[in-house]
Order: structure tokens, then C-alpha cells, then sequence
């Protein structure tokens, strides 16, 4: 009988130190995060400085938990997978010099992984993957659509040429003084408002599977100061549910097309945007017809940074024999077409 798969998954990118033991590169034995948003929250934002701090002293607790909770020791790992990038360069660090340090002490094969694969194969944890399939990648620093004729293959169709839509969430939240993390208090927002705001919505070019959203989140500032200096009072229920139909609209409407026009199998849900109830509900809806293609939504805690996401990308790539060296660094800006 083959012997078990397991991977241990280190991720550090932003805010979230995390650590997790993955088995045959689908069954979670632990998922540990260290969670810092209270520690930025006052700041209203990730300070890149505190979160490299913050994993210097968490790392080593985060795995060791990890390790207890799925009863392993390090002996038993068959491979360190590690965020390389893309993300924050100091705090992507911590996490490529603590896999590595392991990898030379035991003598484990070190497996890099790009933080967005992680995002997409966190879905292999809920169900196996069918090829070809195409990912909707929706977070603070990310929006792309991620076509996969097979594991390991990923061919970006479209990407947000300006601000990502977590981006634009979090600045529109502040905009409306909600607390940091926006995004969840938008989406609370949302369901309670009334989308009676005329704004744009950004298709670009005919065919673009691009997004852009910049313009979105100026038009919300811009209509906000107006009201202000006129003296009138636009609901904040009101500004969140207009800002989130003009996203989702555009973001359901061109995964939409792009599954039909690259006649896909399955389309994957990916990222901490995809916690948004709104955005859930809309892509539920929009694909309820096309039963020739099956919409996987990952749970709440496999949507917000973790490990075993990435010890889920891990798995496979160990298994295509991809490893890492010693000298292997940080990388902020990792293409995942070429990683």
C-alpha cells in the first residue's frame, strides 16, 4: 500500500501567520492561523513592518500547533510547502526562512508555492478538481480570472488593471468610516441598503476579460463629498449595496462569458472576497442554469489566507517533482504563469 502525502503548508504573506498538515493533498489534519487584524485595525490598514514582527513571533508557535494537531512529528513530513510571493517581501520572509531552515534541518524537500494557486487549490479541498476549469481570483491585492487546462497550468485571461476589488472595498469602507477590514462590513451593509446609486460599472474594451475598479471607488468618494457639501445625507445601507451591485454585476457577468466561451468544466471561487455573501449568492444564481458547469465555493475559513491552501498547491506541485533550493527568496511580484 503507497504511503500517505503529507505536506506541511507555511504561509505568511500579509497578515496571517499560518501553518497546516495536509494528507494526499486533499484531507486537513490541522489549518492553524494567527490571525493579526486587531493589531492593525487601528491603523486602518496591513503596516507591512508590524506584520514582518508579528510573524517572527508567532512562526514558530504556528507550527509546532500545526504539527500537534494533526499528531505528526517533522519525520513524518514528506514536504515543506512555502508561499514564495506574491506579497508583503518581509513578511513573505519569515516564511520562506522558517520552511527553509526545517527543509535543511530534516532533510525535507522545500516546495515553493504562489499565494494565488494556493487560493485556487484551496478548492481541492472540498471536492476534486475537474479539467479544464477556469478560477475567479477576488481579493485585497488580486482580481483575475485563472484559466487551468490541467494541475499546475495557469493562464491568466483577465486581471484588474488598477485597484483589485478587495482594494476598492476597504477604501470605500473608509470612506463611509467603517472599521478595517472593510470588505465584511460592506457586505453587512449591503444586505440591508437599496442599490438606488447610478454607478458605473467598468466592461472596458469589447471581449476584455480585464476589470478595473479604480473608477468605481471614485465615483463613491465623488458622489459622498457632493452629497456633503449640498447637505444631504445618502444612506450608508444605500452607498454599500449600489458600490457591491456595481462589482459583482461585472465580476458575475464576465466569469459568466468566460466559462462559456472557453467551455470549462468547473468554475472556482478564490480569495478572501469570496467570503462576500453578495457576490456567493449572485454567482449561485448566474450558473444555477448552466448545469453543464459546476460552481465550487469554498467555506468561509478556506476563502481568508491559510496554510492549507498552500500545502494543497503544494501537494501537487511535489508530486510534478517542483522543488526549492536554499537559496531561495521572497518574492513580492511571482508571476503565477511562470513561478
Amino acid at each position: 500500500m503507497d504511503k500517505e502525502l503529507l505536506i506541511l503548508g507555511i504561509e505568511t504573506s500579509c497578515d496571517e501567520t499560518a501553518a497546516a498538515v495536509i494528507k494526499d493533498g486533499k484531507d486537513i489534519l490541522s489549518n492553524v492561523v494567527a490571525s493579526q487584524i486587531e493589531s492593525h485595525k487601528r491603523f486602518g490598514g496591513v503596516v507591512p513592518e508590524l506584520a514582518s514582527r508579528h510573524h517572527v513571533e508567532q512562526i514558530t508557535l504556528v507550527i509546532e500547533e500545526a504539527l500537534n494537531e494533526a499528531k505528526v512529528a517533522l519525520t513524518d513530513i514528506d514536504g515543506i510547502a512555502v508561499t514564495k510571493g506574491p506579497g508583503l517581501v518581509g513578511a513573505l520572509l519569515v516564511g520562506v526562512n522558517a520552511a527553509k531552515a526545517l527543509a535543511f534541518a530534516h532533510n525535507i524537500p522545500l516546495v515553493p508555492v504562489h499565494h494565488i494557486a494556493g487560493h485556487i487549490y484551496a478548492n481541492r479541498l472540498i471536492t476534486e478538481l475537474k479539467f479544464p476549469l477556469l478560477a475567479l481570483v477576488v481579493s485585497g491585492g488580486h482580481t483575475e480570472l485563472v484559466y487551468m487546462e490541467k494541475h499546475g497550468a495557469f493562464k491568466v485571461i483577465g486581471e484588474t488593471l488598477d485597484d483589485a476589488a478587495g482594494e476598492a472595498y476597504d477604501k470605500v469602507a473608509r470612506t463611509l468610516k467603517l472599521p478595517y477590514p472593510g470588505g465584511p462590513h460592506i457586505d453587512r451593509l449591503a444586505q440591508k441598503g437599496n442599490a438606488v446609486l447610478d454607478l458605473p460599472r467598468a466592461w472596458l474594451e469589447e471581449g476584455s476579460y480585464d476589470f478595473s475598479f479604480s473608477g468605481l471607488k471614485s465615483a463613491v468618494i465623488n458622489t459622498l463629498h457632493n452629497a456633503e457639501q449640498r447637505g444631504e445625507v445618502i444612506a450608508s445601507e444605500d452607498v454599500a449595496a449600489s458600490f457591491q451591485a456595481s462589482v459583482i454585476e461585472v465580476l458575475t457577468e464576465k466569469t459568466v462569458r468566460a466559462a462559456k466561451e472557453y467551455n470549462v468544466h468547473q468554475v472556482l471561487l478564490a480569495g478572501g472576497v469570496a467570503a462576500n455573501q453578495g457576490l456567493r449568492t449572485a454567482l449561485q444564481e448566474a450558473f444555477q442554469p448552466l448545469s453543464e458547469i459546476e460552481l465550487i465555493i469554498p467555506p468561509l475559513n478556506l476563502c481568508t489566507d491559510n496554510a492549507a491552501m498552500i500545502a494543497a498547491a503544494g501537494s501537487v506541485l511535489f508530486e510534478q517533482g517542483k522543488r526549492g533550493k536554499m537559496d531561495m527568496n521572497a518574492y513580492p511580484g511571482l508571476d503565477i504563469e511562470n513561478f
